[in-house]
């Protein structure tokens, strides 16, 4: 049995698009339950999610104990308007509306706030980024709060400045830190904030052909060799493929994380201790 620490039940692995569109007028039962089963086929027990704008996860949670799944989701991750995060939830553009968003999750379920606080990779070109993280101010304000609403946060975060601002506002959880440094990898061990560092996106583009393989290698070799120091660091890493990504399928996605993390140094103890975190911290 091996837990999944995040995933987006609404892709597939394939073709996000189309995947959307599956629940373009309403959550499509169907596609929901084929990808419970493909978890629970690979001995995936437990799935936290990182949320979607379509309430596919909001449905996954209900459906999830028929397979004998612990499922665990923030319903939808919320971003600042004009900023990354629209593919997975809701955006805001004042703290009335972030506060309300806040309240609108956890009266819909949520077990968690999922937040938005930088881009994503460009993986055509390594080591850069979509866009650059938001401020100091914002980032500690949106934690604050959920917090406030008595809410655990996850946080999309990448790029060693907004890492740093992020673990140093007391963010629950860090999702993806791509080129994160020295001394963030250290404030990270030291703090004890779970980390999901989901090499498998970028390691299972590699002969693919849908982006420069010389690209995709350096970006995959920097995060194992970020993973590994954060690791000699005593920090907790966890399993968190981004199940649902492009080819990284639900159940054998975990299992290609998991994989990852081995040869970057991860024991399986290391993991288990992340995970045991992750369920007792991310829960209602």
């Amino acid at each position: 049995m091996i837990g999944e620490c995040h995933a987006h039940m609404i892709m597939d692995g394939v073709n996000y698009k189309a995947a959307v569109a599956l629940h373009q007028d309403h959550v499509c039962e169907e596609a929901v339950r084929r990808h419970l089963k493909e978890c629970k086929d690979a001995d995936v027990l437990f799935v936290r999610d990182g949320g979607d704008a379509k309430e596919v996860s909001k449905l996954a949670k209900i459906l999830a104990p028929e397979y004998g799944i612990t499922y665990r989701t923030p319903v939808f991750a919320i971003h600042k308007r004009g900023h990354y995060g629209g593919i997975v939830g809701h955006y805001f553009e004042d703290w009335k509306e972030y506060r309300e968003l806040v309240i609108r999750a956890k009266e819909e379920g949520a077990d968690f706030i999922k937040i938005m606080v930088s881009g994503i990779l460009d993986f055509g070109h390594a080591g850069t980024l979509s866009e650059e993280g938001l401020t100091k101010e914002e980032i500690k304000d949106m934690i604050a709060i959920a917090h406030d609403a008595g809410m655990a946060v996850m946080a999309h975060c990448n790029g060693d400045r907004t890492c740093y601002l992020t673990l140093e506002a007391g963010v629950d959880s860090l999702e993806h830190g791509f080129f994160m440094e020295e001394e963030t990898l250290s404030l990270l061990a030291e703090k004890g904030t779970p980390w999901m560092p989901t090499i498998a996106p970028v390691g299972n583009l590699l002969g693919c052909g849908r982006f420069p393989d010389e690209e995709v290698q350096k970006n995959l070799k920097g995060q194992m060799e970020r993973v590994s120091k954060a690791a000699a660091k005593g920090a907790l890493i966890g399993i968190g493929s981004d199940a649902g990504a492009y080819l990284v399928p639900h159940g054998k996605g975990t299992w290609d994380e998991y994989e990852y993390l081995k040869r970057a140094g991860v024991t399986e103890d290391m993991m288990g201790k992340t995970e045991e975190k992750i369920r007792k911290i991310f829960r209602r």
